[in-house]
């Protein structure tokens, strides 16, 4: 009797070796983590709004994009990164380093994008760069980033490692290859509330969990409003509390105002 296989075997995906490089990474930072609760109701009754009047689907992720980058820079501090001098380096325009699922050789795997100068961009313009970028991909072809992402992974670890800390040192090659803040939705292969905690290679990054219903008092009466999770994780090194405090308030009036919507 031919005996059972105890486990299969399948080769490990070599663009899963960025997702070990993330890890290794992290030893150089000393992150702090923090955790609220977003009022997203008004984004998410216009987006909702919009589908039943047009059939278009905009990008949720792309309108919390568009408010973070312009909440970051009004508060440069909070994306500062230091150079080979240990100076601090406060760019004065933001780029997002955000993830997108992707279908690549037949595989589903997540790869980044990178949003460049998103502070200047409305909420429409990171809409449709987020769905070119998607559809790119998953008709066959590849981003910059991900034909990037395909030849470096062939390199070994020590050749990788160098081209991190040598673009790390350098602010310009940081913001083109790295993106000076980072954002990824976690809650969008789920449903429900709960946050996640990334692994930690911005000065900044913001994850956004799920989406839960809760009630809550408006103008002294009681609705159900939809809360979205998120995290802020920052390089304390770099950023204090307290600073990281009055972005987060920041943040999270812009997004409940739904300002950005309009653009």
């Amino acid at each position: 009797m031919k005996q059972r296989a105890e486990y299969d075997l399948k080769p490990f995906p070599r663009i899963r070796r960025m997702t070990v490089d993330a890890g290794r990474l992290t030893a150089y930072r000393h992150p702090i983590h923090g955790f609220f609760e977003v009022d997203v109701t008004k984004a998410r009754s216009f987006i909702r709004e919009r589908k039943e009047k047009t059939g278009e689907k905009l990008s949720f992720t792309a309108y919390v994009i568009s408010c973070f980058a312009k909440t970051v820079a009004e508060n440069k501090h909070v994306h500062a990164c230091r150079d080979w001098r240990s100076r601090l380096v406060l760019f004065n325009d933001v780029s997002v380093n955000t993830f997108f699922d992707a279908e690549v050789n037949g595989e589903k795997v997540v790869l980044p994008h990178i949003i460049k100068d998103a502070n200047k961009k409305t909420f429409r313009e990171i809409h449709e760069e987020i769905r070119a970028a998607q559809a790119g991909n998953n008709k066959g072809g590849k981003s910059v980033e991900a034909k990037f992402i395909s030849a470096f992974t062939y390199l070994p670890w020590f050749l990788r490692k160098i081209f991190y800390l040598a673009i790390l040192r350098n602010p310009r090659l940081t913001k083109e290859y790295f993106g000076t803040v980072a954002l990824t939705a976690v809650g969008m292969f789920g449903d429900g509330g709960g946050w996640g905690i990334p692994l930690l290679n911005h000065t900044l990054c913001i994850t956004l969990g799920g989406i839960s219903e809760a009630p809550v008092i408006v103008d002294g009466k009681i609705e159900t409003r939809e809360l979205l999770c998120v995290t802020i994780s920052i390089d304390h090194d770099i950023v204090d509390g307290a600073a990281a405090a009055r972005f987060t308030k920041d943040l999270k009036k812009r997004i409940e105002e739904g300002g950005d919507l309009t653009e």
